[in-house]
């Protein structure tokens, strides 16, 4: 099969994500074979490739946004068929009996192991998933949509849902990339007014387009107080700007998987019980949850797609802030 390896880290990205002719991938006992359809792109993967992350795995495909076809199954699989129509998103397994998992917390979970990151992933013409780990979609939304929902999408619904927001509280957004333009449609959706944050006027028109109650960049002064405040952008110099903008009890979440160093700053930004509170991963009841949200209250994306010859392309304007909304990859022909 072709597909698109990453044999060392480092840059630049066209140097370091190569298509290649690889084995194809076989199935194990509780395995599903696909034949995959889209691969949305997500940061992490940007990060896999340059090293901002180190790798657990050499050579690795990168890609945890996958929707595809399944075209066999392990043995002992028993709720999948050939045909169906699957979503993959980054948690690929976990051990289901350490402290964290018997708590309910599996994306803390020391053995797990994440899709395109400690297994192959999805940009790739096939790609294995786990039978637990995997997800039915229903047959009347489209691929294209679909994807960006697998981890951008989770990752910040769980991070919508830490901050605890109701209808007519404050909410703001830093960073206006993949994951920010669906949380602020969900957000919209239940009443609450959204603040935007973000050094891309592209990005910033969008916010506005999408019904975002102010969107400015980081120099510019909020208007009002926050009750809460999600940052998505991986520069840790935004954290002290968010305790500032966030009111007493506030909450700032960090949604990112990397972060560049976070610069001291005075007590008082997080006096008055501000809380800072990081996100790790995600679990399969947050995709579960997540899925039939997106559905009920008809999250669309905003996608720019590209042919899968084309990765390298996307991961390049992922990078320089050219991409609105979600990058995905179109692999099958």
């Amino acid at each position: 099969m072709k597909a698109w390896v990453v044999r060392s880290q480092g840059k630049p990205i066209r140097e370091r994500i190569v298509l290649e002719n690889y084995p194809d991938p076989l199935p194990l006992e509780n395995d599903l074979l696909l034949k995959v359809n889209v691969c949305a792109l997500c940061r992490t993967d940007l990060h896999i490739v340059e090293g901002d992350i180190p790798a657990h795995k050499l050579p690795i495909i990168p890609g945890h946004q996958i929707v595809g076809r399944v075209v066999r199954v392990g043995e002992k699989v028993r709720n999948f068929h050939i045909g169906d129509r699957v979503g993959v998103p980054w948690l690929n397994s976990v051990d289901e009996n350490c402290s964290f998992c018997l708590k309910g917390q599996e994306n803390l979970c020391p053995n797990a192991r994440f899709t395109g990151y400690d297994v192959d992933g999805g940009f790739a013409e096939y790609t294995l998933a786990k039978e637990n780990f995997a997800y039915l979609l229903p047959e009347g939304l489209d691929d294209i949509q679909i994807a960006p929902l697998l981890c951008g999408g989770v990752i910040g619904y769980r991070s919508f849902r830490f901050t605890g927001v109701s209808c007519g509280e404050k909410l703001g957004l830093y960073g206006f990339g993949s994951s920010a333009h669906i949380i602020l449609q969900l957000a919209l959706k239940k009443g609450i007014r959204v603040f935007v944050r973000s050094r891309g006027q592209e990005h910033l028109e969008l916010a506005k387009k999408l019904g975002a109650t102010w969107a400015g960049d980081y120099s510019a002064p909020l208007p009002e107080p926050l009750q809460a405040a999600i940052i998505f952008a991986p520069a840790g110099e935004i954290v002290p700007l968010a305790l500032q903008d966030v009111d007493k009890g506030g909450k700032v979440i960090l949604a990112g998987i990397h972060m560049s160093p976070i610069p001291s700053f005075p007590y008082y930004l997080i006096y008055e019980e501000r809380l800072l509170q990081s996100v790790a991963n995600s679990t399969r009841a947050d995709v579960r949850e997540f899925l039939k949200e997106a559905s009920a209250c008809n999250l669309s994306p905003e996608v720019t797609t590209f042919a899968f010859e084309e990765l390298p392309l996307a991961m390049e304007e992922l990078k320089s802030g050219q991409i609105n909304g979600t990058a995905v990859i179109l692999i099958a022909s």
